[in-house]
């Protein structure tokens, strides 16, 4: 019996080539909390895998031998952020120095140790089969982690609120359910009134501002306790860390205000846009114009966009877009364009996959507040919502705002709304113009109802 060979067609223009060295004077390591294994390549040592204490002096000691071994690329594998000071000095040094995912090479069998982990990295390396992470360029790092930090803080100062409100109700003062926010202007007058001694309700309840819906004898009755010493204590340590990690916000703040004026790309001053009032936790200097000047573009005219938002997402990202080769790589980043899971030429899911991105969380956040907006862009948010579940809605919104952020810091070009009405006329006529496709493929003519017009 004589079997015949199958042969693979391959598409036009596609060939299969073998693998070829990119990288030769690759190096792999495996990073570590306390000491890192290092592989270069094996013609260049006659020890060429070594280990290195995670101390400042060692990892000096490893830069200078990875220099003896003409090296000049470094792969490296880490969880956590043990990464980052060996990271650091590697670039400084001149390396190029690229932090793989752990996911691309975790799958293969045989790697016991971390010496082979390590070897294998290099091995990988030197023919391109590794890619490295996003890391925005040095001068945007610092803007990152003070906005990060930021974040945190406001994380704190929420739950020493939420602590103010448990001693609050251990004492059966109800004041939550007459006032909507007790660090509001009202509600912090009454707190720190009470943990100064005021125990009077008519009293406290007089220091109530004039916008606040509850009458005088409302707050009144609310304010009417027990007064017990050991929740009163709590209260007040929960009032003295709000306004401990204020202070700290404010120090934060003022920071930020001078690193973006250290990434100041143009002058001017952004164009008058939209009256929004201002952002809650925002900082309190002009973080709008502030933005301009580093971006070029007023990103804030995109509809659910605000100065938090965008600056949440150009900390992250950086201005230069020339990391990501088309939009599509940047929203593949972001974790928000669809899925390609296609098997045998069915595609089996689009689901997006699961990244922890923070300026994504920022977009999802500022797509979900489209709901109510009457624009183009909240037009467009309120018919996903109708064809899909919210979830999806609210991920195919913040898809299209990264596609404009990503635009417009590409080709610095401001973003104009055309308003609700045109996109619904827009739309209006795609549909009508499917319509016309499908009938005169059936042989029939879509006529327009003269009545109804």
């Amino acid at each position: 019996m004589v079997q015949r060979k199958s042969k693979i067609n391959l598409k036009p223009g596609k060939s299969r080539e073998a693998l070829s060295i990119t990288h030769p004077n690759a190096a792999g390591i495996d990073i570590g909390s306390a000491s890192h294994y290092v592989s270069v390549p094996p013609d260049r040592d006659d020890e060429p895998v070594r280990e290195f204490p995670s101390f400042t002096v060692d990892l000096e000691a490893l830069a200078d031998w990875l220099k003896a071994c003409d090296v000049d690329t470094v792969a490296m594998e880490s969880t956590g952020v043990y990464w980052i000071p060996l990271f650091e000095l590697l670039e400084s040094r001149g390396f190029t120095v690229l932090l793989v995912n752990a996911r691309h090479v975790k799958n293969v069998s045989g790697r016991k140790s971390d010496v082979l982990d390590c070897q294998w990295l290099q091995q990988l390396m030197t023919y391109g089969l590794l890619r490295g992470a996003f890391r925005p360029a040095d001068a945007v790092c610092p803007l990152r982690a003070l906005w990060r930090q930021r974040g945190m803080l406001l994380k704190g100062q929420a739950r020493q609120v939420q602590h103010m409100q448990k001693a609050l109700t251990q004492m059966n003062i109800q004041l939550t359910n007459v006032i909507s926010d007790v660090v509001g202007e009202t509600g912090q007058k009454i707190l720190r009134a009470i943990v100064a001694g005021e125990r009077d309700a008519q009293v406290l309840a007089a220091m109530k501002n004039v916008r606040i819906r509850a009458s005088v004898d409302e707050i009144a009755k609310s304010l009417q306790g027990n007064w017990r010493v050991e929740h009163l204590f709590a209260l007040r340590q929960a009032l003295d860390m709000f306004d401990f990690i204020g202070t700290q916000l404010a120090e934060c703040d003022r920071e930020i205000e001078l690193q973006l004026q250290g990434l100041q790309a143009c002058d001017g001053e952004p164009a008058k846009g939209k009256k929004r009032g201002r952002a809650r936790n925002a900082p309190k200097f002009d973080l709008r114009a502030q933005l301009f000047r580093m971006c070029g573009v007023d990103l804030t005219r995109i509809d659910g966009i605000d100065v938090t938002t965008a600056l949440a997402v150009v900390s992250e990202t950086g201005t230069d877009m020339s990391r990501f080769a088309t939009v599509g790589h940047f929203t593949s980043w972001l974790g928000l364009c669809p899925g390609t899971k296609i098997t045998g030429g069915k595609v089996m899911s689009g689901k997006t996959k699961r990244v922890a991105n923070r300026a994504a969380q920022a977009l999802r956040l500022a797509a979900a507040a489209l709901r109510s907006s009457q624009s183009a862009l909240g037009a467009y948010f309120r018919r996903m919502c109708g064809r899909m579940d919210k979830p999806k809605a609210v991920t195919a919104a913040a898809h299209k705002l990264a596609r404009l952020i990503y635009t417009m810091l590409t080709k610095g070009e401001e973003y104009t709304d055309q308003g609700q009405d045109y996109y619904e006329e827009r739309y209006r006529q795609r549909v009508l113009h499917h319509l016309s496709q499908r009938a005169e493929k059936l042989g029939m003519k879509l006529v327009e109802n003269e009545q109804a017009a």
